[in-house]
C-alpha cells in the first residue's frame, strides 16, 4: 500500500442497497480516490474477489449472510495470514455472542446496525492507521533482515581474507605461527596478515582501524591490500610505512585512521625489524617465561598525517623466543564491573604460557579473557598473533 494509492475496501453483505448508500455517504473520498470501494454479496463471493484484487486492504463484513457467513468468511482470511488485511465485522446490536466471537477471531474491529456512518468512518481511519503501522514494521523488518544478510556476507568476506589455515607453512620448521581475530560486531576493524617476503624472511602485520561495523571493515580491507602490496615489494619496515601512509591519507574518509605494527622477522638469523604505527607494543617471551615489551618506534597512526616519516628498530630473537602481537581489545576488555583485563594479567598470562605452542599461547589468553569478562558484553574487535622462532 504506497503512501499515495487509494485504500481498497470490500464490504461483503447480502444488502444491495448498501452500495448506493456507501457511495453516496463517501462520495467525496471516492472522487478524491482515496478510498476504492468494491462490493461482495457473501462470504464466497468475497474471497474470489479478493483473488482479482490482493491489494484490498480492508474488508468490512456482515456476520448473517448466505452461502458463507462473517465468521466463516474470517476463518478463512485468517488463513491467509496476511497482517495487513484487517476486517471490521458488522452486525445487529442484539448479536454481541457472534460479534465476541468475531473478535476473538481476530476481526480488527466492529461496528452495529444500523450503521452510523460518522463512526464507520472513524473506524476505517483507525484502521488504515493500523495497517501502515504494520506495513511500516514489515519493511523495517526486511530492511534488517536485508541489512543482516548483507553483514554476514561481508563477515565472510572479511575473514575470507585473513589468513586462517595453520600451520600456514607447513614445510617450514625455523619458525611457527598462528592468529585469531574475533569481532565484537559482525564484522571488525582489526586484521592480522602474515607472509614470506622471500625464503628467508617473515613479514606480520597487526592492525586496528579507529572504527567498527562495515566502515571499519572498509577500510581494514583496503589498508590491508596496501600495506601487503608495499611489503611484497621488498619494502623496509619504514619504508613499507611511509608509503602506506602517504596513501592511506589520499584515500581517508571521516577522519578514520589505523594503528599499525609491522615487523619482518630473518628466520635464519632472528634479527627482527619492526616500526610501530600507534599499535600497542608487541611481547616477546622467551622460553623461560620472561616477558619484556618491545620498545616504541614513537610513530602515530597511519591515515592522519600525510607529510610524517616512521621510524624503524631492531631486536634479536633467540632460539624459541615468542612474539606476541595483539590490539587493544585484549588489554581493554572489561569486566561486568567495568575494570580493564590489563597489559598486567596478559603479561601474568603469557609468562605461564611461555612452553606452549603459538596456537595453545592465543587459546590460553583467550580462556583466561572469557573467564575475566564473563557476563561482559564484547566492547571491541580482539585479535591476537603469536611467532616463535626455531633457527634451522
Amino acid at each position: 500500500m504506497a503512501k499515495n494509492d487509494p485504500i481498497k475496501i470490500m464490504i461483503v453483505d447480502d444488502e444491495l442497497d448498501l452500495e448506493i448508500l456507501f457511495r453516496q455517504k463517501f462520495r467525496k473520498q471516492l472522487k478524491e480516490n482515496e478510498w476504492r470501494f468494491e462490493f461482495a454479496t457473501n462470504g464466497l463471493h468475497a474471497l474470489e474477489l479478493l483473488v482479482k484484487n490482493p491489494d484490498t486492504t480492508i474488508i468490512l463484513s456482515d456476520i448473517n449472510m448466505p452461502e458463507m457467513d462473517g465468521l466463516t468468511l474470517l476463518a478463512k482470511l485468517n488463513e491467509l495470514k496476511n497482517p495487513a488485511l484487517k476486517t471490521v465485522i458488522v452486525s445487529a446490536y442484539g448479536d454481541m455472542d457472534n460479534i465476541r466471537t468475531a473478535m476473538n477471531r481476530g476481526a480488527f474491529d466492529f461496528i452495529t446496525k444500523p450503521i452510523n456512518f460518522e463512526d464507520l468512518e472513524i473506524t476505517i481511519h483507525k484502521t488504515i492507521d493500523q495497517i501502515r503501522v504494520l506495513l511500516k514494521a514489515s519493511e523495517e523488518h526486511e530492511e534488517l533482515v536485508a541489512l543482516q544478510h548483507d553483514l554476514n556476507i561481508a563477515a565472510e568476506i572479511q575473514h575470507s581474507i585473513l589468513p586462517k589455515k595453520f600451520p600456514p607453512f607447513p614445510d617450514r620448521t625455523d619458525f611457527d605461527i598462528h592468529a585469531y581475530m574475533l569481532a565484537a560486531k559482525s564484522v571488525g576493524g582489526d586484521f592480522y596478515d602474515f607472509f614470506l617476503i622471500d625464503p628467508d624472511h617473515l613479514g606480520m602485520v597487526i592492525a586496528d582501524v579507529s572504527d567498527k561495523g562495515i566502515p571499519a571493515a572498509i577500510y581494514m580491507a583496503v589498508s590491508r591490500t596496501i600495506i601487503r602490496a608495499a611489503a611484497l615489494k621488498g619494502f623496509s619496515p619504514q619504508e613499507c610505512m611511509d608509503y602506506s601512509n602517504q596513501l592511506l591519507c589520499k584515500e581517508s574518509v571521516n577522519q578514520m585512521f589505523v594503528t599499525v605494527f609491522y615487523g619482518i622477522l630473518n628466520t635464519r638469523t632472528g634479527e627482527f625489524q619492526y616500526t610501530n604505527g600507534g599499535h600497542n607494543p608487541p611481547y616477546i617471551v622467551n622460553e623461560t617465561g620472561a616477558v619484556r615489551s618491545l620498545e616504541t618506534t614513537g610513530d602515530i597512526v597511519l591515515g592522519v598525517m600525510e607529510e610524517v616519516s616512521y621510524h624503524q628498530k631492531t631486536t634479536m630473537l633467540q632460539p624459541n623466543d615468542s612474539l606476541f602481537l595483539y590490539t587493544d581489545g585484549v588489554t581493554e576488555a572489561m569486566n561486568i564491573n567495568y575494570e580493564l583485563f590489563s597489559e598486567k594479567r596478559l603479561e601474568n598470562v603469557l609468562k605461564e604460557a611461555a612452553q606452549l605452542n603459538p596456537g595453545e599461547v592465543i587459546q590460553s589468553v583467550y580462556s583466561s579473557l572469557s573467564a575475566y569478562t564473563e557476563g561482559a558484553q564484547q566492547s571491541d574487535d580482539i585479535t591476537m598473533m603469536v611467532v616463535r622462532f626455531h633457527p634451522r
